[in-house]
């Protein structure tokens, strides 16, 4: 038995540590959310996320001022043996507790960022849809031939992007969680109403059928998630075989400003890592470029800031 599965068991045989990689278990929460949920002191939490750390079970991500984490498991012995033990942490007497909390902490997640775009809607036609050329669109249409399909515009905001959709899609149904931005999107798309159809709903729970649409756009919305591993597998599932999703969003800058101002969870994207993931959740036909384009916004102090952004398409396979 190596030194290093032998580390990992020594840390594993803690019942607070097993029910925290529980919760880190294929998704990221920020060191905060999972105090919360294991109703633990954040001091508490942090060393036992130290150690975990420290035997290479944990990954972390800091943006801005915030720390996220989640379950590393770095080989294939590593994997088994939490395999094994996963299935009997069910057994703890805290475990129910801990998931009820978490549930609690990731709904309320899921209403402060539709409450923050409730109230931004009606601001968000002049502040979050402005770019220098106005082309980064054009490129996610272009990654559609031929014209005529039914599309799905995931976190459409006020409809900026299923605009320009409507003019080459059967049908486009807009995706919202925001009750206010989906409101706002019907009066910026009457003139296309006959086209657009919107349905409220989650990212990660998408309100599409199995194969309903033949593409699907996510257009400036994955830095606005913690992690958007959820996100894709619902993409992949709402989409026909050899349907095809188009992602524009912003490259890594370091504005951690925007993670109030405009509800940002993310300081951009790195493309390649999105890459990977839409590779493991099934995708093919990979290509990710930067574009020419970026987006304009205005900082904290009147200045305009100019954003660099990214194009990637994959394709779901036909077979």
């Amino acid at each position: 038995m190596g030194t290093e599965l032998l580390q990992h068991l020594k840390l594993l045989a803690d019942p607070t540590r097993l029910r925290i990689l529980a919760l880190l278990d294929g998704q990221e929460l920020a060191v905060g959310e999972l105090a919360r949920a294991i109703a633990m002191s954040p001091s508490r939490v942090s060393n036992h996320l130290k150690l975990l750390r420290e035997g290479a079970l944990l990954e972390e991500r800091r943006e801005g001022a915030f720390t996220y984490a989640r379950l590393a498991l770095p080989d294939e012995g590593t994997r088994e043996l939490w395999q094994a033990l996963s299935a009997r942490i069910a057994e703890l007497e805290e475990a129910a507790d801990d998931r009820a909390r978490l549930d609690a902490v990731l709904e309320e997640r899921r209403r402060k960022s539709a409450r923050f775009f409730d109230a931004m809607a009606v601001r968000w036609d002049t502040i979050g849809r402005e770019f220098t050329r106005g082309t980064a669109r054009l490129h996610a249409l272009s990654a559609l031939v031929p014209p005529g399909l039914v599309v799905a515009d995931v976190g459409c905001g006020t409809g900026y992007q299923a605009e320009a959709l409507a003019q080459v899609a059967a049908r486009v149904i807009c995706i919202d969680h925001s009750t206010g931005m989906l409101a706002r999107a019907r009066e910026n798309l009457a003139a296309v109403a006959q086209r657009i159809e919107l349905r409220p709903g989650e990212l990660h729970d998408l309100p599409l059928q199995d194969r309903e649409v033949d593409a699907v756009f996510a257009h400036m919305v994955l830095h606005h998630l913690v992690d958007p591993t959820a996100a894709l597998a619902e993409m992949y599932r709402a989409l026909k075989p050899g349907g095809r999703v188009a992602i524009v969003d912003l490259l890594p800058h370091k504005h951690a400003w925007l993670l109030s101002q405009l509800g940002d969870v993310k300081l951009g994207l790195d493309r390649r890592e999105l890459a990977r993931r839409l590779q493991r959740t099934g995708f093919e036909e990979l290509e990710t470029r930067e574009l020419d384009d970026r987006y304009r916004v205005e900082g904290p102090e009147g200045e305009v800031v100019e954003l660099e952004l990214f194009l990637a398409t994959a394709a779901r396979p036909r077979l």
